[in-house]
């Protein structure tokens, strides 16, 4: 693993104190005048952490278009893999707590993937973890089961690459599956629980997948009648 340099710790304090900054200001307007009374402490803060992931996540996106993520092999010391660690530090510090928690009802946690840049179809939740939003795509009425983990990312000692993870429409992805970068599942596809896809794997339209590591259970699932969670 690759050591975070100075630059892009700097840059990442930088715009967290602008966010906290804009979030006490903002929380302090809005707030300032009601009459909360013993409650008013507890309301200042909640109030102050949202305004604060609001900025924080604009700033965020701000910065992805400025350095987009980008598929391949990052070279050490490039404008990408500087990139990518500004990108990291505001996952692990910012992001992760929300997207880990688990305190957040699933329904809002798509809208939280869609504000950092996930590309969800209609009527796609995750109940599991997406650590790479930018480079994930899904189609439409598709579940991402309980703890199931997605990453586009590969750290290999000191090789540190991006692949995008595409999922097709009405997929089924079983609870505390792991589903590595590079991945692409075709449309009607099940992972069963607990599998373990490798880097790169295709699964195709229909197929159903299992194991340790994931491999071809059956070629096709026919007559099945599509869940929509709604």
């Amino acid at each position: 693993m690759r050591k975070i340099k100075a630059a892009p710790v700097i840059i990442f304090t930088f715009i967290f104190s602008t966010s906290l900054v804009l979030a006490i200001i903002t929380t302090t307007s809005l707030f300032h005048f009601i009459p909360l009374g013993d409650f008013r402490g507890i309301t200042f803060v909640a109030a102050a952490v949202f305004f604060l992931y609001i900025y924080a996540i604009f700033f965020y996106r701000l910065f992805l278009c400025v350095i987009p993520l980008r598929e391949g092999y990052f070279e050490e010391g490039s404008h990408e893999e500087f990139g990518y660690h500004v990108y990291l530090l505001f996952y692990l510090i910012m992001f992760y707590p929300l997207t880990r928690s688990k305190f957040i009802p699933v329904p809002l946690m798509r809208v939280v993937y869609l504000a950092l840049g996930a590309h969800l179809g209609p009527n796609t939740y995750s109940s599991g973890t997406i650590l790479d939003p930018p480079l994930t795509f899904i189609g439409a009425n598709t579940i991402i089961g309980q703890d199931a983990v997605l990453f586009s990312h590969a750290i290999e000692g000191r090789h540190l690459s991006h692949a995008s993870i595409r999922i097709g429409d009405d997929v089924t992805i079983g609870a505390n599956c792991v589903i590595m970068s590079g991945v692409s599942i075709g449309d009607g596809a099940v992972v069963g629980s607990c599998a373990l896809v490798l880097k790169d794997t295709q699964i195709k339209s229909g197929e159903v997948w299992g194991g340790v590591p994931a491999h071809r259970l059956r070629s096709g699932i026919q007559n099945e009648k599509t869940i929509h969670f709604q």
